[in-house]
């Protein structure tokens, strides 16, 4: 009887167990992006501040939007983003380029994953530079 008993704990304890593991949550869906520091390039002949958020490896997940943004220190303004649809990594354009001034790029990267679709966004940055 003693020895029944036993056998029946032991089982009980092990279906506890499992109903725990049972019960876990799984990983969330994300994805990974690149932030590129803030670099000088040349468009139609005149120089601007650029930076890019590109989508990498996704577990789970579909990357639907990325965002680039560029900020000058000592700007009156917020600095300007540029938005990139789905796969598509986004690039920012920033005016204007002054030699010597420290730029700032910041980034993130939205994925949706699941039925219904849970949405996940990551954040990148901030990256400096003097340029």
């Amino acid at each position: 009887m003693i020895r029944t008993f036993a056998v029946v704990s032991a089982a009980a304890l092990l279906l506890g167990a499992t109903a725990v593991v049972a019960d876990a949550q799984p990983a969330p869906a994300t994805c990974e992006y690149d932030l590129s520091p803030p670099s000088v390039v040349a468009v139609s002949g005149t120089n601007v501040v650029t930076a890019t958020v590109t989508p990498r490896a996704c577990d789970g997940a579909v990357t639907f939007q990325t965002v680039a943004c560029i900020q000058m220190a000592g700007g009156t303004d917020a600095g300007i983003c540029a938005r990139g649809a789905g796969i598509l990594p986004a690039q920012v354009f920033f005016q204007p380029y002054r030699p010597g001034t420290v730029y700032t790029s910041t980034g993130r990267g939205c994925a949706s994953a699941g039925n219904p679709p849970q949405t996940s966004c990551q954040e990148s940055g901030p990256l400096t530079a003097t340029l």
